[in-house]
């Protein structure tokens, strides 16, 4: 597609609603022909009629409130089925021969629509609360649970929370289909950039990045850059992780950011994506392998993993070399999530890490091992001279949340 991504979102509780408009609509000419042909039963037919008139004319004005989730209010339901409970409770008085007699209550079966629109509002929850009264209200105009009494009461209770269930998990698909769709067109429309940048601006800035580098001088410093462009490019094309930040000022490693901004979530709560923590790291001389799902962390610690993993690509910058190659692997399992630093360079020798702590540089043991002790996790360093040096970063989830 050549336009923007249009996700279509279609509801799956619209026609439950449409089906409650026509269920209000049957029950209510069924409970008026009902007392139309029984009017000779009633000892007071004007206190039925009078009830019917009410329930006629409020089903009629209140059909738009029953169109959907939205307009159908916690007021309107609490009045609606006030009308109903009012009605049960009102049998007696019109028939008195109701409590002896299995019959009919006055709204009948229109009862179950006002139970029915508390499901459809806010789940088997809502419902089960509504039969209950409506449950209650019935055993009160009986007078004692007869046997055909408890089974309705119980056939309605038992339909409405399936119902309101039903609802539940619709809703959760509904959303889940939703979200898998926007991602669908966000991908395809990245996947649309991604051809068109390649096509152009990621060609030129390899072009740029070739002929700097044969030509040397400055033009290779500029080569450099130009490289360096492309890699944050790419990474930007391929993930949509690296957020706002300011270019690297020294290039010994090669990393295109060298103080970004974290995403702006601190308002918001819940945890972030060690992803987008490591991704502005990635540069020429720095390779990041991350999953291809989110790394959820609670923020604080995925802050502190993502500065232990900085240092450690500080040290080597600032040790290994301008030529030196880094590589950041981030591995997630259901335990614990690990960040492993490696480079190519020298190594450390032996002794070289307690004499630094000895002199006072405690970039190792602060910056990269105490900050994964308070986390509860541990910082391994590996290295053998000439082969590079590696870096382990374990956080077990359990101690890290606590």
């Amino acid at each position: 597609m050549t336009g923007r991504e249009r996700v279509v979102r279609m509801s799956v509780e619209l026609p439950l609603w449409r089906a409650l408009i026509g269920y209000r609509l049957l029950t209510t000419v069924y409970a008026v022909l009902l007392f139309v042909f029984t009017r000779e039963k009633f000892e007071r037919p004007q206190i039925a009629a009078a009830f019917l008139a009410v329930m006629v004319l409020w089903t009629l004005a209140t059909l738009p409130r029953v169109k959907n989730a939205a307009r159908c209010t916690r007021p309107f339901l609490i009045a609606d089925l006030t009308v109903a409970l009012t009605g049960i409770l009102l049998t007696p008085l019109a028939d008195a021969q109701a409590q002896s007699v299995d019959g009919p209550t006055l709204p009948s079966i229109w009862t179950a629509g006002a139970v029915l629109a508390f499901a459809l509002k806010g789940g088997w929850r809502w419902a089960g609360f509504a039969s209950s009264l409506v449950a209650v209200a019935n055993i009160v105009e009986r007078g004692e649970p007869s046997r055909d009494t408890l089974h309705n009461v119980l056939l309605v209770w038992v339909a409405s929370i399936a119902i309101g269930y039903v609802v539940e998990v619709a809703r959760a698909s509904e959303r889940t289909l939703a979200r898998a769709l926007e991602i669908e067109a966000a991908t395809r429309e990245r996947e649309r950039l991604a051809r068109d940048i390649h096509d152009g601006v990621l060609q030129v800035l390899a072009m740029v990045q070739r002929r700097g580098t044969a030509l040397g001088g400055e033009a290779a410093e500029l080569g450099r850059m130009a490289g360096e462009q492309e890699v944050a490019l790419r990474s930007l094309v391929a993930g949509g992780l690296v957020p706002p930040s300011r270019l690297s000022d020294d290039g010994a490693l090669g990393a295109v950011v060298r103080e970004a901004e974290a995403p702006d979530d601190d308002a918001q709560g819940g945890p972030v994506d060690l992803r987008t923590l490591l991704t502005p790291h990635a540069g020429a001389r720095v390779t990041l392998s991350e999953p291809g799902a989110p790394v959820l962390l609670e923020r604080p610690v995925a802050r502190e993993l993502a500065a232990a993993a900085a240092a450690a690509l500080d040290n080597v910058r600032r040790h290994a070399g301008a030529q030196a190659q880094a590589w950041v692997l981030v591995e997630e399992w259901p335990d614990e999530v690990i960040v492993t630093v490696r480079d190519d360079g020298p190594g450390i020798a032996a002794g070289r890490l307690a004499q630094a702590e000895g002199e006072g540089r405690l970039g190792v043991a602060q910056s990269i091992r105490g900050r994964l002790r308070d986390l509860g996790g541990t910082a391994e360093l590996i290295s053998v001279p000439g082969q590079g040096t590696e870096v382990e970063l374990k956080v077990p989830r359990g101690k890290a949340e606590r």
